[in-house]
């Protein structure tokens, strides 16, 4: 017998059995198989408010965040659908020209669904990104929230422009 072999069998020795050996089992099927169950009951019911310990931040420990976020990255996304829609409007009568190299191939190609549609999903992408980043610190002292409140103002920002542009304002 390996010395390795000895030592963990005699600490398991002196440790005594399980627990719970000899009671029966309390589970009632395996719960991680039922995974729509589980998407709409944590939705509902979430557990993970905050981190369990002061240096968590990581993504996957929170079930839940706060409805600011939701707000924020609702208006966000308006404001990108608003803008592509201003975009094609301006660039239609010629007051003005897509700044965004992608987009402008986009727009070049004649297919303002397109356009709309790769506009609004990467906005989205990103926003539900930052969304779950929201707790964490980029460069060590800026939250990611942070970045959330800087996009929504240039949105702001941008809407103001684009209005002004067709003389709306």
């Amino acid at each position: 017998m390996t010395k390795d072999f000895k030592e963990g069998s005699e600490l398991k020795a002196r440790k005594g059995p399980h627990p719970r050996a000899g009671l029966p089992e309390r589970r009632q099927g395996e719960r991680r198989t039922r995974v729509l169950r589980a998407i709409f009951y944590g939705g509902l019911r979430p557990r993970r408010r905050g981190p369990r310990r002061a240096d968590e931040r990581q993504v996957a420990q929170l079930d839940w965040h706060h409805p600011q976020w939701l707000a924020i990255s609702m208006l966000i996304v308006l404001g990108s659908c608003t803008d592509a829609l201003l975009t094609l409007i301006l660039v239609e009568r010629g007051i003005a020209t897509e700044a965004n190299p992608l987009m402008a191939a986009l727009l070049g190609s004649h297919s303002s669904y397109a356009f709309a549609l790769v506009k609004v999903v990467l906005t989205a992408g990103g926003v539900v990104l930052l969304t779950q980043l929201a707790r964490i610190r980029a460069f060590g002292w800026i939250p990611v929230g942070v970045f959330l409140y800087l996009v929504l103002a240039i949105y702001g920002v941008l809407l103001t422009y684009e209005l002004h542009l067709l003389e709306m304002l």
